[in-house]
Order: C-alpha cells, then sequence, then structure tokens
C-alpha cells in the first residue's frame, strides 16, 4: 500500500465528496437492515398467531401487510441511497482519474529530451492510460466497496449479537479462513499483476512502432515477420494474463463456498438451539440467514477488492517510476524574463549522456539581436546541437551559454522557449487541418495572417491546390503530404509566431533550388528584426547570412563573413571542400 499512498492527496482534494459518500453509505446500511428485523417479527406474529387459535386472522394479516409495506419503503430507501453513494464515489473517482492523467502529462511534456531516447512511447501511452485505469479502479470501486463492507460488517454484526451473540459466534466462524486466503492470493496477485502490465506495455510499444512505420514495413516486404513477431509477443501476454486470471478466479468460489458454510452452520446450530429453547423463534434463524447473506456480496467483495487493490498498487509503482523523476532542465528563474535576441556561446562543449558522443567542442561564437548566423557542416558536425542547447532541450556539458548577456540557465525557461521559432529537422505535423497546424505557432493568429505566413515560405499555392484548400486535414505526422511541403508548413508556422529568435534547423534540404531562393529571399525581409539561425549543409542558404561558422567533428574549423570566408575559387573553406560535392557548392 506504500505505493497508493501518493493518492492520499486527491482524497483531500475531494474530502468532501468522499465524506457525503461514507455518510450516505452508513445510512443506507442502517435503511437495508430492517429488513431482517421485519421479516423475523412477521415470522414471530405467525407462530405466535399458529399457538393462539382464538385470535383473529383478520389481525395477523394486518400486521403483515403492515410489515411488507415497511419492508418495500426501506428497501427504496435504501436502494436510492446506494444509488447516491455510488454517484459521489464513482464520480470522485472519475475526477480522481482526470487529475493524475493530467498530472502524468504535465510530468512528461516538463521531462528532457534524454527521457524519450530511454522510454518507447507504447509504454508511456500505457502508464497514461491502462495503469491509470488500474488506478481509478482503486479510487472508486474499491474504495466504495471497501467502505461498503466495513460499515455492513460492523452493523450487521452489532445487529446479530444483540439478537444471539452465541449464535454470532458460531456463523462468524469460517471468516478467519477467508482472511487467511486473502492474504495468501494478494501477494501473488501483486506479482502477476506487475509483470501483465509489464508485458502489456511491451504490446504496446511493439503496435506503436509497427503503425509509425508501417511504409518502411511494406516496403521491405517485412509484413509477415512483424506479424508473426507480434503473435509471439501476444502469446506471451496473454500466457502472463491467464496467469493472473487463473489466481484471480480463486476468490469467487471460496467466497461462495465459505458463506455457504455460514448458512449451514446458522441453520444446524440455529436449529439446535431453537429446539433447546436458548432461541425464542424461529424468525430468529431467518434473520441471521437474511444477515449472512447480506454479507455474502460485502464478503465476496473482498477478494475482488483485494485484486484490485494489487492491480492499482502495481500500477501506481509503474506511474510513480516516472512522477519521482526530476526533470534535467529546471527552470531556475521564476521571474518574467524579456527576451531580445543576442546569443554568445564561450567555450561550450556538449557530450550526450545516453551515447557519450562528444557533439560540440569548446565552442566559442557570439550573434546579435537582428543579426543571421548560418552554420554550415557536414552530418553529424553537431549543427543541430547547438540549436538544441540555445531552446535549452538540453543544457551544456562545459562552458557557458549567454542570452541577453545572461547565462541561459538563468532566463525564465518558458520566455526563452516562447521567444523562439524553431523549423526542426524532422517537420513534425499534427493530424490536423492545414490551418491549424500553422496557428500552432500563434493560436489566435488569422486567416489572413495563416495565409501571410503560407506565402512567405511559398506553400500558398500549394495548399490552394488542395480540395479544402487550407482546411484540409492532414494524415499522421503529416504523411499525406510531400516531404517538401511539410517543411514549409513547418517554415509558415514559425513566421507565424513572429519571436524575436528564429531557428531554422537544415528546413530547405527537402525543396527545390528555386522554392529555396524564393524562401530565403523573404526571409531576409522578414528576419531584419530578429536573431536569426541557419544550420544547412548547402552553402546557398549562408549566402546572406551576417557570419557564418563551419563545424567539423564537433569543432569550428572556419568562422567569418562569407568575404572572410570565400576563395580563389569561390568556395568556403578547403576543408568544406572535400566534404561536399563540387555540385552542392557551385
Amino acid at each position: 500500500m506504500k505505493e497508493l499512498q501518493y493518492l492520499n492527496k486527491y482524497f483531500v482534494k475531494y474530502k468532501y465528496s468522499f465524506l457525503i459518500g461514507i455518510i450516505t453509505t452508513i445510512v443506507a446500511q442502517i435503511f437495508s437492515l430492517f429488513t431482517p428485523k421485519l421479516i423475523s417479527k412477521s415470522f414471530k406474529a405467525i407462530e405466535d398467531f399458529s399457538k393462539q387459535t382464538s385470535v383473529d386472522s383478520s389481525i395477523i394479516q394486518k400486521e403483515l401487510i403492515h410489515n411488507i409495506l415497511l419492508i418495500i419503503a426501506t428497501t427504496i430507501i435504501a436502494g436510492f441511497l446506494t444509488f447516491l453513494m455510488r454517484q459521489t464515489l464513482i464520480v470522485m473517482s472519475r475526477h480522481i482519474e482526470f487529475d493524475l492523467k493530467n498530472e502524468v502529462f504535465r510530468q512528461y511534456e516538463n521531462l528532457s529530451q534524454n527521457f524519450y531516447k530511454q522510454n518507447r512511447t507504447g509504454d508511456l501511452m500505457n502508464r497514461i492510460s491502462e495503469d491509470v485505469g488500474k488506478v481509478r479502479m482503486y479510487v472508486g470501486p474499491a474504495v466504495m466497496y471497501t467502505i461498503n463492507t466495513f460499515i455492513r460488517f460492523a452493523i450487521v454484526i452489532v445487529y446479530m449479537y444483540n439478537v444471539s451473540p452465541r449464535l454470532t459466534l458460531y456463523s462468524l466462524l469460517p471468516l478467519p479462513i477467508l482472511s487467511y486466503a486473502i492474504f495468501k492470493l494478494s501477494s501473488e496477485i501483486n506479482t502477476r499483476s506487475t509483470i501483465f502490465q509489464q508485458y502489456l506495455s511491451k504490446v504496446s510499444s511493439f503496435t506503436q512502432e509497427v503503425f509509425s512505420g508501417i511504409r518502411v514495413i511494406k516496403a521491405y516486404s517485412l509484413e509477415n515477420q512483424y506479424q508473426n513477431n507480434l503473435v509471439d509477443l501476444s502469446e506471451e501476454s496473454k500466457t502472463k494474463s491467464l496467469h493472473l486470471a487463473k489466481v484471480q478466479s480463486l476468490f469467487g468460489p471460496l467466497m461462495l463456498a465459505l458463506i455457504g458454510v455460514s448458512n449451514l452452520v446458522v441453520i444446524y446450530f440455529g436449529g439446535m438451539m431453537y429446539i433447546n429453547g436458548s432461541i425464542k423463534s424461529i424468525g430468529t434463524i431467518a434473520e441471521f440467514i437474511l444477515y449472512i447473506n447480506m454479507l455474502t456480496w460485502p464478503v465476496a467483495s473482498l477478494g475482488w477488492v483485494s485484486s484490485m487493490v494489487q492491480e492499482a498498487e502495481a500500477s501506481q509503482k509503474r506511474i510513480n517510476e516516472f512522477l519521482k523523476i526530476q526533470p534535467d532542465i529546471q527552470n531556475n528563474q521564476p521571474e518574467h524574463s524579456n527576451i531580445e535576441g543576442s546569443i554568445e556561446f564561450k567555450d561550450v562543449s556538449f557530450v550526450y549522456d545516453d551515447t557519450l558522443i562528444r557533439a560540440l567542442d569548446h565552442i566559442s561564437f557570439s550573434i546579435k539581436k537582428g543579426e543571421t548566423l548560418a552554420i554550415l557542416g557536414k552530418t553529424g558536425s553537431g549543427k543541430s546541437s547547438i540549436l538544441s542547447l540555445i531552446s535549452r532541450l538540453y543544457d551544456a556539458t562545459e562552458g557557458e551559454i549567454l542570452v541577453d548577456g545572461k547565462a541561459i540557465s538563468q532566463v525564465n525557461l518558458y520566455d526563452l522557449r516562447n521567444s523562439i521559432g524553431i523549423v526542426p529537422q524532422d517537420a513534425f505535423l499534427f493530424s490536423d487541418s492545414i490551418k491549424n497546424n500553422i496557428k500552432f505557432g500563434k493560436e489566435t493568429a488569422s486567416d489572413e495572417e495563416v495565409q501571410e505566413a503560407a506565402k512567405k515560405a511559398v506553400v500558398h499555392a500549394n495548399i490552394m491546390g488542395f480540395n479544402k484548400e487550407y482546411e484540409t486535414v492532414l494524415g499522421e505526422r503529416g504523411i499525406t503530404i510531400s516531404g517538401g511541403q511539410k517543411q514549409r508548413v513547418s517554415i509558415a508556422r514559425a513566421i507565424i509566431k513572429n519571436a524575436p529568435i528564429l531557428l531554422l534547423d537544415d528546413c530547405l534540404s527537402a525543396v527545390d533550388t528555386e522554392t529555396e531562393e524564393a524562401i530565403l529571399n523573404n526571409l531576409l525581409t522578414f528576419c531584419k528584426d530578429k536573431t536569426t539561425i541557419i544550420v544547412s549543409h548547402r552553402v546557398s542558404s549562408a549566402k546572406n547570412a551576417d557570419q557564418i561558422i563551419i563545424l567539423d567533428e564537433g569543432k569550428i574549423i572556419q568562422q567569418g563573413s562569407h568575404n572572410q570566408l570565400i576563395n580563389e575559387k569561390g568556395y568556403y573553406a578547403e576543408l568544406y571542400l572535400k566534404q561536399l560535392s563540387e555540385k552542392e557548392l557551385s
């Protein structure tokens, strides 16, 4: 139960609903206990009538009708209160589920890039869906039935004891056996539930990867192989599920058997006590049988509740593993930061934690507000790593990065990222309309602003060629449009944000030279007052830059303006010439 203590804050948050649910449960149980008393009273009246032949039958008839009406009335009231109990406690559990999912999602948003490199998407989805669903069963049905069981036990046993302490003792004899059985089975359920959830995550992760990479799988004709892999994984998951189900299935029959034994005990010992005169009325035996049967569902539910608690604990343990992770990137400045756009790298080095690759090695440069910096280099030279450090997706391993003269770690993280318009190397588009994908950069943008941004990104004409134009809904990750169109929509999204810093990470690689020229000319005007960094392996992207740096293996091998770096052949840097073809450089 240690892991489930994390949820106590939600019970405190919804304490009024919780208390109302408990009070309603108590009142409902009190009303439900009128029925055995009234039935016992009716039996006694019939018994007395049978012994006194001179009594008018109409009197006993009226008493029976009166008792029946009371039974109906109290049953209806108890049923209505039970409905209110469910409405209160189950609705509370839905609110807790909502809050917990939001908490997990916020944690996912705050965690760094390293976290997502080390964890698979399917597993993350399983924890926020399946695991949170298991936890909801604990804070809802499990808690409700536990409260209901304890309250009913407390009230029923008091009633039974007042009627006959001795018969109460006999009828409750099987319960210690029940408690021992629950204790033995609970630990096994916990172990098997944890294993099953782990295999469920494996299945989710595998299928998510297959769906995302279905084009590659089809292109290589590997459908049968992946189908077989999924069958093997599903078989393992099914086996673990059946192992869990076998243990859980023992509870129901065991509970019912023990309740049946309790009924037999009541009938035997109650009958013997009636014969020897310890019990005055046969109605007492009927009353006890009803009490025992009233305990049937609460006792039977103990096994189900125990199972739910064990599964919830296993799921909450998996959730807590992520909730307890402290994000690598922390917002160290709660105060608002006004970002103008000047950036300086001072002897910066960066090593990726997961691969230990030294992406940057003692990099130094500065760029003033409104200037444009072009970063050139071959694949893997560290270009994108510089942009990641500016966005604080990672923190530098060594050295210092300054934004407007302040250490980047002392700038408000959210203000920093809000001040950056970025076009990543891998253009990601959401499964939404083209208009909404562009408005992702500025939700309040008008249709005119959206179209203007698209025109600057030279994608307006393509969009107008679609049947639904800007309302065209894209497939997952923008799969329904070409790579060049995805890049240009991403550029439009960054343009419409109109941020003081613009980062372009090789975002023109999928467009032709004519379109690239048009986009660069539009950006030249748009970026006059913005700090712009263009990452590319094409020299043509750097021709309008105020500064150019050329990277190789994480080091700056050439740095300066266009005129300073160009040689007599019209090429940049002798080392860079060896890495790029003459066709690319011309």
